[in-house]
């Protein structure tokens, strides 16, 4: 178990923060006039959605961002304090995150600025000549984690996790998706008009040339990109994207392009690398093709573009306001920017806590509000939905004895990570200053570019997090692992004086969920320890994708909106999550239950029937239309409603505890049962 125990009780001790009160669900919006077995997520939440508006600022409300709203606000009262008091600056993590936070906040410092920080970039690209320059332009924006139009990371070898592996893939689109550039539907068609101001702005803002044939010659190129970009369902497939390479190799697939001479911009090593993995190689072989057929100028409109869209947020108020009307507004739906501390702290920790220094923001958060006690009783939520996991697997009808036995062994070795890591990074070489936000943001992320390379002539650490524990959010790594930040372990997820009804609703669906993503279809391809490997029998993978293929169709079905479907298969993985994630959330309360015998109506509702109050609360969501339509084309969940409705009409215990009958709406006919 991590140190984070006794850290946090002494934290506890010395009074840092106090434990939460217990909540009780919030049933007050109940809707009488809709039948729980009707429609169970607008019985839940309709009520709460009619009389609640969505603020100017916000792109959609609910559990999640209320809950993000407030863990941001517990980080912006730590940082005032930081800056305030720079003595609380105890840590490297906790003066570089300072120095980061105020030069986000200032913002005459960043209208004083300019352009400065992107200076030397954009005077390398207008430096581009020919294709002879293109590998050290590509390379310097790929070290700053500007992808133009390659991917670039290093990561652990999907088929041989004891070691890291340098991989490359699609990237360097402006519009949200590949299929944006070749509709003609009035969203796309929107977007479209939307991103070309956008570059216009930019670009010209910039001094660089903005002319109609400037912006449509971009639009032309990355239009050729989209053409030999996969779509996100074939993205999926692990297999497909795992192609290695040498660089002799991939010139002979891809040529056009001075392979050699980009591996060792990038890598800072003279020879490059050995082996190397090219996720899409025709991506690559369009790149090559880019390389000798586009004119030099469309390269440095193009590159040129992309440094500033990343950029743009933390530069001067032309280039920031026409970032969010883009961004924002034209994808988002939002009217008004959001408060300037949260974009901040965003803009430090990555939506996912992956940012380079998005762990000094863990590490300040868990100080003030991460208790023992919240650890330690999540804890149990999950050996004993992990029992529920064993116990489901061990009764499958359909799987036979040998893939069973591997797939308990997997279940058997995953590890846990809960809270925050036992050590936080040094930040060893990086210096941020309080005046330079959009350099900082350039120095951070070559800081953990050059970390990252430096990886590659070391083995896996399988103890390390790569995300911060601030996050509202919880993830199944690659590493046969499931994550659960400090940030998630709050009320109305998790209380740890909450019922156990509410808990294994709220969390412990979020952990069957986390469990089942290492099931799910692209996850059952990976052995226990996470290697990209076969475990299964000919049959039973064609049992399993029969089951799959019902989800897929379930979620299909689904239309949000008019004219927009969920897409089943790119969702697939996600759904299938949720179905099964369920139903072993729900049996691990029975485990509970049985434990403590407290059997116990709260409220008029029986501990059943609060488990799945409990989680179509913290699926409470409302959202702006255009975020909805873009999560539909982009994304990997489905809308918060149908992660209600699609697991407990499918789930015979919802039927039971809410007395539902055949041919009602919320009564699978022929329920899906995936795991």
């Amino acid at each position: 178990m991590p140190r984070l125990t006794r850290i946090a009780a002494a934290l506890l001790i010395a009074g840092t923060f106090a434990l939460p009160s217990a909540q009780a669900l919030d049933l007050k919006n109940l809707s009488p006039d809709v039948a729980p077995c009707n429609d169970f997520y607008e019985f839940v939440n309709g009520r709460w959605d009619a009389a609640t508006p969505l603020p100017d600022g916000r792109a959609r409300i609910g559990s999640f961002i209320d809950l993000r709203i407030a863990n941001d606000a517990i980080l912006q009262q730590g940082l005032d304090e930081l800056i305030a008091k720079p003595a609380l600056q105890t840590s490297p993590g906790l003066k570089v995150v300072a120095a980061f936070y105020a030069s986000g906040m200032d913002l005459a410092a960043i209208e004083a600025g300019g352009l400065k920080a992107l200076r030397p970039l954009l005077a390398q690209i207008a430096a581009l000549r020919g294709p002879a320059d293109l590998p050290v332009a590509l390379a310097a924006l790929n070290r700053v984690q500007v992808a133009a139009p390659l991917n670039a990371y290093v990561w652990h070898d999907p088929k041989d996790t004891r070691r890291h592996a340098l991989i490359f893939a699609q990237a360097g689109l402006g519009l949200p998706d590949r299929e944006d550039y070749f509709k003609s539907d009035a969203v796309s068609l929107r977007l479209q008009t939307a991103y070309r101001s956008y570059a216009k702005t930019l670009l010209a803002a910039a001094g660089l040339p903005a002319e109609a044939a400037d912006i449509e010659a971009l639009m032309a190129f990355e239009t050729r990109l989209a053409e030999a970009s996969r779509t996100r369902v074939k993205l999926r497939e692990p297999n497909a994207n795992y192609n290695p390479f040498d660089a002799k190799a991939l010139a002979a697939a891809a040529p056009g392009f001075d392979w050699a001479a980009y591996l060792a911009a990038y890598t800072g090593r003279p020879e490059g690398v050995a082996r190397f993995i090219m996720g899409q190689p025709e991506f690559a072989q369009r790149l090559g093709e880019l390389a000798t057929d586009a004119a030099p100028a469309v390269w440095r409109s193009y590159l040129s573009l992309r440094l500033l869209d990343a950029s743009a947020a933390r530069l001067p108020k032309v280039f920031a306001d026409a970032h969010f009307t883009y961004h924002g507004a034209a994808i988002a739906g939002l009217k008004a920017p959001a408060p300037r501390s949260e974009d901040v702290i965003v803009s430090i920790g990555g939506r996912t806590g992956s940012a380079p220094v998005g762990l000094a923001l863990g590490e300040l958060f868990v100080a003030k509000a991460f208790p023992a006690e919240a650890q330690a009783r999540s804890l149990q939520l999950v050996a004993d939905i992990k029992a529920a996991m064993r116990s489901r697997i061990e009764g499958l009808a359909w799987m036979s004895a040998p893939t069973k036995q591997r797939a308990l062994a997997k279940l058997d070795a995953m590890a846990l990570k809960i809270g925050a890591p036992e050590r936080w990074p040094d930040y060893a070489g990086l210096q941020l200053t309080a005046d330079d936000y959009a350099g900082n943001a350039l120095r951070a992320s070559a800081w953990q570019s050059a970390q990252r390379l430096a990886d590659l002539d070391r083995p896996v650490d399988r103890s390390r997090w790569t995300t911060s524990p601030h996050i509202v959010n919880a993830f199944a790594g690659g590493l046969n692992e499931i994550i659960f930040p400090a940030g998630i372990l709050q009320p109305p997820f998790f209380d740890a004086r909450a019922d156990d009804a509410v808990n294994y609703g709220g969390i412990g669906m979020v952990i069957g969920h986390e469990i089942t993503h290492h099931f799910d279809d692209r996850g059952r391809q990976y052995d226990s320890v996470g290697n990209l490997a076969d475990w299964w029998t000919p049959e039973d993978a064609a049992a399993y994708q029969a089951r799959a293929a019902q989800v897929a169709a379930l979620y299909s079905g689904y239309e949000p909106l008019p004219g927009q479907r969920i897409n089943g298969q790119q969702m697939l993985g996600e759904n299938i999550s949720d179905i099964a994630g369920m139903p072993i959330a729900f049996e691990g309360l029975q485990r509970a239950l049985a434990r403590s015998g407290a059997r116990d109506k709260v409220d008029g509702y029986t501990p059943e029937q609060r488990f799945f109050l409990s989680n179509a609360l913290i699926w409470r969501t409302k959202m702006r239309n255009e975020l909805l339509i873009n999560q539909l084309r982009t994304g990997q969940h489905s809308p918060p409603k149908y992660r209600v409705l699609g697991p407990m009409s499918n789930l015979p215990a919802f039927a039971q505890a809410f007395a539902c009958k055949p041919g009602d709406a919320m009564v699978a006919a022929e329920p899906i049962r995936v795991w």
